[in-house]
């Protein structure tokens, strides 16, 4: 016995001995159980509150109102001045507005804009575990010359052809000229995914359709673009599909529901007034009425006794009232509740405070909440700006570029001026706020002392552009060269002090 065998690997300690667990590969550990992890977190998110509160939450923190372009080139590497790339990188802008604002210029099915489709994008990656973007192309017209357009495709229809080893629906291994399908993702011999199989209609759908498979290759073999977008988290190595953000709380998540459902139910029912009318008679009769042989009897007494105000109820001989009393809901629900959430948020990377909206605890201990989501809020918004938001943009610029709409010399001749000419980020809701003014006292002591610029403070803290705020005070002002005031009063009073060494 050494090591982990004496440990976490011991077979021979009591509280180990029926710990049997046992794991696959990634593609027998997931895609076998994919099509009933999607099932479940879309009923959860319809059913229970928390279910959806995680979600939402990401989905508002992450894309919010929408992510927006700033493009952000090397004009080093370019040779061109500072001048020049903030002129091209105007227009650039002004441009992609123009394609991405309008439903009808960039979605396929013109439901929804640019910044709409990314919100739906989102909350289907968290739910769902992935989705698809296709890259879809439609002829120009006078008020827009561009012909990309976008189709989200939920996860479901990307799977395994039923033609592939003449299986059912729910198959997820396969073979396509020789390539592995896992899960509706074919790869090539060396692992890598070169095409996705999308079928016209959801497994199980209700329609006269039949089903029909779509080979969309990965990227186009003349332009090197993709032609289809995967958006997806994986968590572990050779993972072609990703799993729902709920996958390792569903269990919690519907325990919890049933909790609060059958609590709900009891106080609801607590409300009512019920009552039981007791006889002391033949039992063979019906309760509360009975039948009647006599026509003067059947006259005598209610046939439906009911609750009223002032209402006077005749009872037969022998019969009696009794009032129901139904247990009062769990004393300790709240605080029961409280605990199970506050572990479904951890599992979640979302604090209590923050997945309920519940900031009663102290400035330190909310603001804490909130750094701590946030973290995980950056990265998921990196992630999707990888997956998402950028390819989608380089796609675009390409064709803008090769339209003549936007002049970038040397764009297709060299990768390293292409990647030049594409760089940018993407600016969305800036972290919450629980006391602005100690938080703009801060950020004026890190943009003093070198530690963060005013155009990054701006845009972090506050979602806005530094250098437009500045030429809108110039407007504004009438300043030829507008500045930040320094702020001079950095300094907590001891009466705020004192406060928050109270409430903490």
């Amino acid at each position: 016995m050494s090591g982990y065998s004496d440990a976490g690997a011991s077979y021979d300690k009591r509280a180990l001995k029926a710990f049997i667990a046992r794991s696959l590969s990634a593609i027998e550990d997931i895609d076998y159980n994919n099509f009933t992890l999607r099932q479940r977190a879309r009923m959860l998110y319809m059913a229970s509150p928390i279910a959806a509160a995680a979600i939402n939450t990401n989905r508002t923190k992450i894309v919010g109102k929408g992510l927006r372009l700033k493009c952000n080139i090397d004009y080093e590497t370019l040779g061109i001045s500072p001048e020049a790339a903030k002129k091209w990188c105007r227009r650039t802008e002004a441009a992609f507005r123009f394609w991405c604002e309008d439903r009808r210029n960039c979605d396929a099915l013109g439901i929804n804009n640019f910044f709409e489709l990314q919100s739906l994008a989102c909350k289907s990656w968290l739910m769902s575990g992935d989705v698809f973007v296709l890259l879809k192309r439609e002829k120009a017209t006078p008020l827009n010359p561009y012909t990309l357009r976008l189709h989200l495709v939920e996860a479901d229809r990307v799977c395994t052809p039923a033609t592939a080893d003449g299986g059912l629906w729910n198959v997820t291994e396969g073979e396509y000229k020789g390539h592995k399908v896992h899960d509706g993702v074919e790869v090539d011999d060396n692992g890598k995914a070169v095409a996705y199989h999308v079928c016209n209609i959801y497994p199980g759908q209700m329609s006269a359709k039949t089903e029909n498979w779509v080979r969309i290759k990965a990227v186009g073999e003349k332009t090197g673009l993709p032609n289809i977008l995967h958006i997806m988290d994986a968590e572990r190595p050779d993972q072609y599909r990703g799993v729902s953000y709920l996958a390792s709380v569903i269990e919690m998540i519907l325990q919890l529901r049933r909790y609060v459902e059958s609590e709900l139910l009891a106080a609801l029912v607590q409300t009512y007034l019920t009552a039981w009318i007791k006889a002391a008679g033949d039992t063979s009769e019906m309760p509360i009425i009975g039948d009647q042989d006599e026509e003067d009897e059947e006259e005598r007494y209610d046939k439906d006794p009911q609750m009223a105000p002032g209402n006077v109820i005749h009872l037969k001989p022998g019969e009696d009232v009794i009032f129901g009393n139904p247990n009062i809901p769990t004393a300790g629900f709240e605080t029961f509740s409280k605990t199970i959430i506050k572990q479904i948020g951890a599992g979640l990377e979302i604090p209590y405070d923050v997945l309920v909206k519940e900031f009663n605890s102290s400035y330190s201990a909310s603001k804490g909440a909130l750094e701590e989501a946030w973290e995980a809020v950056k990265m998921r918004r990196a992630w999707f700006v990888s997956d998402f938001c950028q390819p989608i943009y380089e796609v675009w610029l390409s064709e803008a570029v090769a339209l003549g709409k936007i002049n970038a010399p040397g764009f297709f001749d060299d990768p390293l001026i292409r990647a030049a000419w594409c760089g940018s980020r993407w600016d969305g809701p800036a972290q919450t706020h629980l006391d602005p003014l100690k938080e703009a006292k801060a950020n004026a002591i890190l943009v003093q002392n070198g530690w963060k610029t005013n155009e990054q403070t701006t845009r972090e803290y506050y979602g806005e552009n530094w250098e437009e705020n500045m030429q809108q005070l110039e407007q504004e002002n009438g300043l030829k060269n507008a500045v930040c005031p320094p702020v001079t009063n950095m300094d907590f009073s001891d009466e705020e002090e004192d406060e928050d060494a109270k409430n903490d």
